[in-house]
């Protein structure tokens, strides 16, 4: 039973998109991070309930099963995420917006699900050799491994044009300036 409206955000590796989430979640005190669930072990410092809500692949079968999920998909053998369906309705009983920090493919099976109450943003860096300067710079990258995510970032952009609104992150207090008041106005209709 959906009782409020859902914002979600995609983008590329490498496009700023953790950092603008962090920033408009800081700007909009009605909005609420929406907890992914996943199969993957937690990382150090990562908590059930906090970071992701951690399930083991039996148990996420399960949920699979019992149509808990609003999107899910296996992004590489045995391991799933998915975007709970109790997770959102838990933002919106508290008189929140869930703002769902997601995939391509996820944020467009969450606005064919909520197409009157959804609003997909698409987070780009302003060209792709930023994007791999970007991803160069944060020295987490083997070559081969940055040019598969430049790789993936291509494919990703070819979906951009399907998303509500495209926001350029050249620079980030413009793109996060531009990104609240999108984000206001949807919230406020």
């Amino acid at each position: 039973m959906a009782t409020g409206k859902i914002i979600v955000i995609t983008a590329p590796s490498g496009s700023g998109k953790t950092t603008l989430v962090k920033r408009l979640l800081d700007s909009c005190p009605h909005l609420a991070f929406s907890i992914s669930a996943c199969t993957r072990k937690p990382r150090p410092g990562e908590i059930d309930g906090k970071d992701y809500y951690f399930y083991e692949e039996n148990e996420f079968k399960a949920q699979i099963e019992k149509d808990a999920f609003v999107e899910w998909e296996m992004v590489y053998t045995g391991k799933y995420y998915g975007t709970l369906k109790s997770e959102l309705q838990r933002i919106w009983n508290a008189g929140k917006s869930p703002l769902v920090d997601i995939d391509v493919q996820g944020a467009l099976a969450i606005r064919e699900k909520y197409p009157d109450i959804c609003l997909t943003i698409f987070i780009e860096a302003p060209s792709l050799d930023i994007l791999r300067e970007r991803l160069r710079i944060r020295g987490t990258e083997t070559d081969h491994s940055l040019e598969e995510r430049i790789n993936k970032a291509s494919h990703e952009l070819t979906f951009a044009p399907k998303f509500d609104r495209i926001v350029i992150n050249e620079h980030l207090d413009k793109a996060t300036s531009e990104l609240i008041e999108i984000v206001e106005k949807f919230t406020r209709c």
